[in-house]
């Protein structure tokens, strides 16, 4: 909860409206575990020399597989690096032919990512929120 709470990582996500509570948490973590029963992959607590500093993964939206990451505050630098690692396995996914990246307006340096090779799709609407919205082929 903590994790979440934090007001440097709620100023990148749009969809949290309100404080995490233990209710908003177990609601999380039931609609997660749902994903990886209906789609065989979901998100991934992430762990760097055994501590935790965030989550991320594949999430089936439509026929995208979308790519998050939400890092600590504190891990915000090895985004790159587990981004990196996450890409590797979509790319031997057979199921994963490209991947989709929703990044919050507040999101300005996205040299990263185009250095990956995304390409822009311009912005779409989630939840009532805007998103940047990237797509990167994987084969």
């Amino acid at each position: 909860m903590k994790h979440m709470s934090d007001p440097r990582v709620a100023a990148h996500l749009p969809l949290m409206t309100s404080p995490w509570d233990s209710a908003q948490v177990q609601s999380f973590v039931t609609a997660k575990e749902m994903y990886w029963k209906r789609d065989g992959l979901g998100h991934w607590a992430i762990l760097h020399r055994g501590d935790y500093v965030g989550w991320g993964g594949f999430q089936r939206e439509g026929k995208d597989w979308d790519y998050g990451l939400v890092l600590t505050a504190d891990s915000f630098g090895l985004g790159n690096a587990i981004t990196r690692k996450a890409l590797e396995f979509a790319r031997n996914d057979p199921r994963i032919s490209s991947v989709t990246f929703l990044l919050p307006p507040t999101r300005r340096n996205l040299g990263a990512l185009r250095r990956l090779g995304a390409v822009s799709e311009g912005m779409v609407t989630y939840d009532d929120a805007g998103f940047q919205k990237f797509r990167l082929q994987t084969p």
